[in-house]
């Protein structure tokens, strides 16, 4: 069976940090982006879903949660995973590790919405987009 995460892994460059030598808090945002991109792309089936342009995945709410600083140098892991699949949203957990230690970086929760892209209205969760995305719910713990 496929794995329900996927994983990426990137290096902290000196671009990353802020004035006190740690990755700026906004960067998070972009790591975790990776992270999601990362995700589809190791499911090309869902990702062909969207190469009409019809629909989109359109982030709604993010909770960070940040539990200690990265600096230049570290190299962190992105852990992605769909962890709830509601009609009208759905949400994924996101965890950043230190690769080095395994410590916990960032946790975070971002909601998405099906986005009907011509009406520019969020649409239900249903048929082939749906039938993709409910396997890879993982189940609560």
């Amino acid at each position: 069976m496929e794995s329900r995460q996927s994983r990426t892994t990137l290096r902290v460059r000196g671009y990353h940090l802020d004035g006190y030598g740690h990755v700026n808090n906004a960067r998070y945002l972009e790591f975790l982006e990776e992270g999601r991109w990362g995700y589809f792309d190791d499911r090309p089936e869902v990702a062909a879903l969207f190469a009409s342009g019809k629909h989109a995945f359109v982030a709604v709410n993010l909770n960070i949660d940040y539990r200690r600083a990265a600096v230049a140098g570290d190299d962190l892991e992105v852990i992605t995973q769909v962890a709830e699949l509601g009609s009208r949203s759905a949400r994924m957990h996101q965890a950043i590790r230190r690769c080095r230690d395994g410590k916990s970086v960032v946790d975070a929760d971002l909601t998405f919405v099906l986005l009907d892209v011509a009406a520019n209205q969020a649409v239900t969760i249903e048929g082939a987009i749906r039938e993709a995305l409910l396997p890879l719910v993982m189940p609560a713990e």
